[in-house]
């Protein structure tokens, strides 16, 4: 169940981890590769950063960004920025986006994202937090997926599979992550149609919903494991 208060809580916890993080990386580093094909370090910091002034637009009732073009050329132009710059680049817009959302007063509100896609206020904590969470992971500077807390990783793979529900590309999924509630995704099966069950560690499945992993952790009963569209 959506706990905004609980989620503002563990963002605090998650952007601190974060920028200890950023603080360690001098400009060669943000120089180099991320694990997000084509972006290096310094894009995933740019994306952060603008990604906190974009939800709060968002809690302001403006669109998210001004554009899908827009929104790129900003995270290519504050990508190669030194690293001090960005570091507190992120660390202002973090802090921005925490004084708005500790400001909030009716989290039943709903609010437009990216894509004409809309959603409860209360759920805009976490979708920050999955940002933070998951972009450290990418930024491949120690922080791994099975590092993620299981309420986390399981409140993710919970969020991810009801993305893929109804999706026409995605076959009928029984999702059974280890030690944690089965799950449900894809399109309806058709009359006499099995989901294919998928089973292994949550940290395994996360990977493979996100599309962060290869999926060599996890095991199919009923076909092979399909190739998800992207997000």
């Amino acid at each position: 169940m959506t706990d905004p208060v609980r989620d503002l809580t563990t963002l605090d916890e998650a952007t601190a981890r974060l920028l200890t993080v950023a603080g360690t990386l001098d400009d060669a580093a943000l120089a180099e590769p991320s694990r997000l094909p084509g972006w290096t370090r310094g894009h995933l910091l740019s994306h952060l950063a603008r990604n906190a002034d974009a939800l709060l637009n968002v809690v302001a009732g403006r669109p998210m960004y001004a554009s899908a073009e827009a929104r790129d050329a900003d995270i290519e132009a504050g990508a190669g920025r030194p690293a001090e710059t960005l570091a507190e680049d992120v660390r202002l817009s973090a802090a921005r986006l925490a004084t708005a959302l500790s400001e909030v007063t009716d989290w039943e509100a709903v609010v437009e994202l990216r894509n004409g896609v809309t959603d409860r206020l209360a759920r805009v904590p976490f979708r920050r937090l999955v940002e933070v969470e998951l972009h450290q992971v990418d930024l491949g500077a120690g922080r791994e997926l099975e590092d993620l807390s299981p309420e986390f990783t399981d409140a993710e793979n919970a969020f991810l599979a009801d993305r893929f529900t109804g999706h026409p590309d995605v076959p009928p999924l029984l999702l059974r992550p280890a030690g944690s509630p089965a799950l449900t995704s894809g399109r309806a099966p058709a009359p006499g149609e099995e989901p294919l069950t998928v089973t292994g560690a949550p940290a395994d499945l996360l990977g493979w919903l996100a599309g962060r992993r290869a999926p060599a952790g996890l095991r199919t009963d009923g076909g092979p494991l399909p190739a998800l569209p992207p997000l």
